[in-house]
């Protein structure tokens, strides 16, 4: 199972762009903002866990 955190490098409209914080080499991943807290800003660090996004 996959657990891991994430920073939100940009907010475009209605998606985030994420960027894993231990692979930072890796392309940024597109979430679509519903699936993301209410409250993330840019610059904000997630934990996702369990098919899910919290702040962390």
């Amino acid at each position: 199972m996959l657990e891991c955190d994430y920073e939100v490098k940009q907010i475009d409209g209605d998606y985030a762009h994420l960027q894993r914080i231990d692979r930072p080499e890796e392309e940024l991943k597109l979430v679509a903002r519903a699936l993301l807290p209410m409250e993330i800003y840019e610059g904000c660090i997630l934990h996702y866990e369990m098919m899910q996004y919290s702040m962390k």
